[in-house]
């Protein structure tokens, strides 16, 4: 009898290792893109991502699928890319991480990266400020309707209309002012 529990429970943990596979193959690329307009720093966006799968997979279990994976995998990334930004340790490593940068070689997703921040859409998005940059992120990179990204943020959504609509006001100026600069 004990033996059968023990298959049944080893049998759930592949389960889960299968959904939290195929969660990070449909997910990851987003979660870290997500991070990245945050912290605005790869390396730590991708240790972001790591943190939402391993969460992922340790509640899991206690998934209600009141949302789609999606939805609940875009909460958990925000949340934790929130998290790191308030926490101290992110604001002693940030300066010294932007001090060394130089110095490195860079790998080819941070090139890839940097030449997507370089575009002026990019560019100008990134300058916002977080609260219009991620609703507009979600909406137009992502393509996250209103409801969803109201899941995902944890505000109503006449609040999220409020701030696309100002977002792109204030996306607008930026890309103007840019333009001007060249």
């Amino acid at each position: 009898m004990n033996y059968e529990l023990h298959l049944s429970a080893q049998q759930d943990a592949e389960a889960k290792e299968d959904i939290l596979a195929d969660l990070m193959d449909a997910y990851g690329d987003m979660v870290k893109k997500i991070a990245f307009t945050y912290v605005k720093d790869i390396n730590l966006a991708e240790d972001i991502a790591q943190d939402v799968f391993v969460n992922c997979y340790h509640h899991l279990d206690s998934f209600k699928q009141h949302s789609s994976y999606r939805t609940w995998i875009y909460r958990i990334a925000v949340n934790r890319s929130k998290d790191v930004l308030k926490s101290n340790a992110f604001r002693r490593i940030l300066p010294f991480s932007k001090l060394t940068a130089e110095s490195k070689e860079k790998s080819p997703e941070v090139k890839v990266i940097d030449q997507s921040t370089s575009s002026l859409v990019t560019g100008s998005l990134l300058g916002l400020p977080a609260k219009y940059r991620e609703i507009l992120f979600l909406f137009y990179y992502e393509e996250l309707k209103l409801k969803e990204i109201s899941e995902v943020i944890g505000l109503n959504e006449s609040t999220i209309k409020t701030r696309l609509r100002r977002g792109k006001l204030l996306l607008k100026k930026e890309l103007e002012r840019r333009r001007f600069e060249r």
